[in-house]
Parts: structure tokens; sequence; C-alpha cells
């Protein structure tokens, strides 16, 4: 069972090739003690495609959800500090009962 949530958002934005994408990934604890790696993307202010990988220990999860997190980073993508809030964090766990 998974201890703690961890959610990544990141932008690929480039004006001179129209382009504004979006990706997010989380991994997050499921009902039947399970750990589902979940992902979204798109245009950035229109709906996307949604991914969810399930797996049976936090400790495999952690490495799909590392693993994509520098494959994007490789891509371009750059993590968003705020999402449009002020203070929130990248990258944050949250701990659960």
């Amino acid at each position: 069972m998974a201890h703690c949530t961890f959610q990544l958002y990141c932008q690929r934005i480039d004006a001179t090739r129209n382009m504004a994408r979006y990706y997010a990934v989380s991994m997050q604890p499921t009902l039947f003690g399970e750990v589902a790696v979940v992902r979204c993307w798109g245009r950035i202010g229109r709906a996307g495609g949604e991914k969810s990988e399930l797996f049976d220990n936090e400790r495999d999860a952690m490495a799909r959800f590392l693993e994509i997190t520098r494959k994007k980073r490789a891509r371009g993508y750059k993590p968003v500090s705020n999402c449009g809030n002020r203070g929130t964090p990248t990258i944050f766990a949250t701990p659960y009962p």
C-alpha cells in the first residue's frame, strides 16, 4: 500500500512551432491496495488523453514515475512550479492515513 501521493505538472511551449502542450503525471493509491501511475497530456486549454498503470508495490510505481519524468524532461518539458497558484511546489508528497 502506498504511503504518499506524488504529482508533477509540466509544459512544453514553443511559439515558433505553435506548440503549447502539457503533461501531468501522478502516483496515487487505489482502493484495492495497489499503486497507480496516472498520466494526462494534451494541448494547453484542451481536453487530452489519459492513461493509468497499476503496480503491486510503491517501489515499482516510483521507478516508473521517475522514468516518465526523465523522458519528458529530455523532450523539453519544463515543470511549472505554481500551476497558476502562488507557492505551490512542483513535485510534492502528501502523506495520508
